[in-house]
């Protein structure tokens, strides 16, 4: 409904745990090197997990895959990445550092990234807890969980077992400085292609994916 998310601009997907900020970004990497562009990951933890990646379409072979330790490194790297250039989309995934942490980073900070992506083919995505980057987002949209789909076991040996299935997940534009579309209900499934799902008041749906070790 947003018409994917913008180029040349700095965008912010917040949320609480188990909110589908992860689901969001993997959808957004896949749709984007599924494109043939070449795209960065910032992991300011260290948590991405490149075959829960492969499993949700990312053409791993078009991903840089940027390892961090602290917030810091992820800031210092996002500004190399950004000031080369080159990438259809730079993540910075700072999901797990805490929001206290990341209201410490000045101002000025957002200001060089925004300014630094402008007028390029860049998406500069940060995915947080909570907004911080203020007036140099463009766009702003905050996730929240809905209610889980769960199916029965099939396994005899577990009979009052349940098994998550996925669910809803909610998302509402706080700010936007970009034209809205109409609304729809974009489905995450596995085994199919991810969608963008950046929705004004919508809903998409998010799938268990399951695999054998």
């Amino acid at each position: 409904m947003m018409g994917g998310l913008p180029r040349g601009a700095m965008t912010e997907i917040c949320g609480a745990a188990c909110s589908g900020r992860t689901s969001l970004l993997l959808a957004s990497l896949a749709e984007r090197t599924a494109e043939g562009e070449v795209c960065a990951l910032v992991d300011a933890r260290d948590n991405f997990d490149p075959l829960t990646g492969n499993a949700a379409g990312i053409a791993l072979k078009r991903l840089l895959w940027v390892r961090c330790q602290n917030i810091e490194q992820a800031l210092r790297a996002t500004d190399l990445l950004i000031q080369a250039g080159g990438f259809g989309m730079v993540a910075v995934d700072l999901n797990d550092v805490p929001p206290r942490t990341v209201r410490q980073v000045p101002l000025n900070a957002w200001f060089r990234f925004r300014r630094a992506v402008e007028d390029t083919p860049t998406i500069l995505l940060l995915l947080e807890q909570e907004p911080h980057a203020k007036t140099c987002a463009s766009l702003v949209v905050r996730l929240e969980a809905g209610e889980a789909r769960w199916t029965e076991a099939s396994a005899s040996c577990y009979p009052f077992a349940k098994l998550l299935r996925g669910f809803s997940v909610r998302a509402d534009v706080v700010r936007s400085r970009i034209q809205m579309q109409e609304r729809r209900v974009v489905n995450i499934r596995e085994g199919t292609q991810p969608k963008m799902a950046v929705l004004l008041g919508g809903v998409f749906e998010t799938d268990t994916t399951w695999r054998s070790r």
